[in-house]
Order: structure tokens, then C-alpha cells, then sequence
């Protein structure tokens, strides 16, 4: 018999909770907030797509890519090239294909576009990659990023090379950003809920009984990296009309590190942590940035010197691995029982596998 209804059931609150608390912040910052905080809020929103997207792989996969930020990189490029008027690119990216150097589309219909794009790759490269496990995988996945960045870094005539593109229409507001953090909430939690899901989960904690039980582990895989790209493909293009510009430095390594080190703060096994993790470090990131521009004191401007911020969120990440290796929300999710917080929606392997049968 199913287990599927009772699992939604204890676990349909954690998408409703995650998806409120958001929707509560979009609606005080746009109602209180600066301009400039508006911009903060709006670029969490953006990460929070982004470390949900790595969720959907490495919590359910127990596999930790370096590489998914090169798929933010694809969906950025690709609503560039559909959002840019045509005359500005038959001057600065005369290489692009006929379609896509003369159109113009909006914003709403390029971006998942852009998504698409980003999962289209993901499926042809991770069928080999998804046959690698443990520190292989990994490594395969930081040799994409390098391979994405140092195309899109030379490649002049149809990504502007190392110099940024300009001219994307800069179309995104608190509401945008809201909208898209509650679908990438929405579709990881729909993941996590179907078979695959289950299926993913049980070769996670249980690789050989799940093997011998028939499930395909590279398929369950290859089916997370895809879903994953998708949702980390549509923050690009968000980001991308964000900041009306691109540029193939903006998805490297700061921007690895940074996203998972929100994946891990928060708890890489929940949603929540997820989410979690972002808020978090998204308040430390605005507190030392405003603390590097300095404050008033006695009538003197005392700051920190540029680049603590970084170093203050490694050492806030290791400190977390040490003493919460499970992060924040110790791997849990906000469920009916034993409210607010109930054990992560990962199911014990045994019902996974009754699910899968």
C-alpha cells in the first residue's frame, strides 16, 4: 500500500511554514524597507533558489557538487541572449545563432526557458558524472564549473567573453524574488516526495540494500541533478535581470562557496536547513559589509577591512562543522508531529522502499 498521502500528510507544513515566513519578509521589506534593502532582500531570495536547488542533489544524493553554480551560469547567458534588444547584440555577440540574437522575449517567458536550458545540459553531462560516487563525483562536478566558466570566460563573439553584458532588462522586485523561492521551495518539496525522491534517500542511507532492492542509482541521480539544475538555471536568469549585467566571474568560485556554505550551516539533509542557512548568512553578510563601509563613533568612521566578510563566514562554517555538523536545524523540517520541528522528511529506507514496490 502507499505510503505516499501519509508522508504528505506529516510534511506538507514545511513547504506551507518556509513559503509564509518568506512571503511575511517580502511584505515588510516592501512596505519598510530601503531601496538598497530591497536590493538585499531581493538577492537572498535569489540564493535561497539557488541553495534549494543544491539541496534537491546533495541532500537527497549525499553527494557534494561543486558544480552547480556553472548551471547558474547557463540560465543567466540564456535570458541575456533572449532579453537584450536584438541591435545591441549584433554588435557585441555577433557569434549567436539566428534565433536567439533576434529575439526579444520578456522576462516571464525566458526564464524558465533559461531553466530548461540549464537542465537540458545537466542531462547530458551527468550521464557520465552520476556513474562517479563519493570524492570522484565531487571532483568531476568542481571540473565542470571550471570548464563552464573558462568557455563563457573566451568565448567573445557569443558571451562577451571575460567583459560583462549589459543591456538586461532590470525587472526584478521583492515580489519577483518571492515568487521564485516559493516555486524552488515547491518543486524540491514535490521532489522529495515522489518515488525518485524516496528512491534517491535510500540509496543515500542505505546504498546496498537499496541496490539489491532494483533501484537504478545512477538514474535516481542523474534525475536529481536535472531537477536540481532546472530550479538553479532559473535563479541565473533572475540574478541575471537583478543586476541587468553578466559576466562569467559572477558564477565561479566566490559564489561556490558562499552557497555551500548556506547549504551547510543550515542542514544539508532538510529544506529548512536550506532555507535556513540563507537567512543566516545573508544577516552576517549585510552586518560585516556595513561594518567594512564603517560606523560612526564619537564622530570618527571605524570599519573593518575589506574582505572580513568572507573570512568570517569560513570561520563560521567550520565552527558549524564542529559543533552542529547537522547545521541549525540538526537535518529537521517543520512537520505535524511533535510541532514545530519533527525528524528531516527523509523517511526510513524501509518505507521508502514499500513506496517503491
Amino acid at each position: 500500500m502507499s505510503q505516499r498521502p501519509s508522508v504528505i500528510r506529516q510534511t506538507i507544513i514545511t513547504p506551507i511554514v518556509l513559503i509564509v515566513a518568506l512571503l511575511i519578509m517580502a511584505a515588510l521589506s516592501y512596505q519598510f524597507g530601503s531601496r538598497a534593502f530591497n536590493r538585499t532582500v531581493v538577492e537572498m531570495f535569489i540564493n535561497i533558489m539557488v541553495v534549494v536547488g543544491l539541496y534537491v542533489f546533495v541532500g537527497n544524493s549525499g553527494l557534494l557538487s561543486f558544480g552547480h553554480i556553472s548551471f547558474m551560469c547557463l540560465g543567466a547567458y540564456m535570458t541575456a541572449w533572449l532579453t537584450i534588444p536584438p541591435v545591441m547584440k549584433s554588435i557585441t555577440l555577433k557569434g549567436l545563432p539566428a534565433w536567439p540574437l533576434h529575439a526579444q522575449l520578456p522576462m516571464w517567458v525566458a526564464t524558465p526557458i533559461s531553466g530548461l536550458f540549464a537542465a537540458l545540459f545537466a542531462l547530458i553531462v551527468g550521464r557520465v558524472i552520476m556513474r562517479l560516487s563519493g570524492i570522484a563525483a565531487s571532483i568531476a562536478t568542481f571540473g565542470l564549473l571550471g570548464v563552464i566558466n573558462n568557455v563563457y570566460s573566451n568565448w567573445d563573439s557569443v558571451t562577451g567573453g571575460q567583459g560583462s553584458i549589459v543591456g538586461i532588462p532590470p525587472t526584478m522586485n521583492v515580489w519577483t524574488g518571492w515568487i521564485g523561492g516559493a516555486v524552488a521551495i515547491a518543486i524540491a518539496y514535490l521532489y522529495s516526495i515522489s518515488r525518485s525522491g524516496l528512491a534517491l534517500r535510500a540509496t543515500r542511507d542505505e546504498a546496498v540494500a537499496a541496490s539489491a532492492s532494483g533501484i537504478d542509482i545512477v538514474r535516481e541521480r542523474l534525475i536529481a541533478f536535472v531537477v536540481s539544475a532546472f530550479i538553479i538555471g532559473l535563479a541565473g536568469a533572475l540574478y541575471a535581470h537583478f543586476l541587468s549585467i553578466v559576466n562569467p566571474g559572477a558564477f565561479y568560485l566566490r559564489t561556490t562557496f558562499i552557497t555551500l556554505s548556506m547549504l551547510v550551516v543550515g542542514g544539508m539533509y532538510s529544506l529548512s536547513g536550506a532555507v535556513s542557512g540563507v537567512v543566516a548568512i545573508s544577516v552576517l553578510i549585510e552586518l560585516f559589509r556595513n561594518l567594512e563601509k564603517g560606523i560612526s563613533l564619537g564622530g570618527h568612521t571605524v570599519g573593518l577591512p575589506n574582505g572580513v566578510q568572507e573570512i568570517a563566514i569560513g570561520i563560521i562554517t567550520i565552527a558549524i562543522l564542529m559543533y552542529l555538523p547537522t547545521g541549525l536545524t540538526r537535518n529537521q523540517e517543520f512537520c505535524w508531529r511533535r510541532w514545530p520541528l519533527q525528524r528531516r522528511l527523509t523517511p526510513p529506507v524501509q518505507t521508502a522502499l514499500k513506496e517503491l514496490h
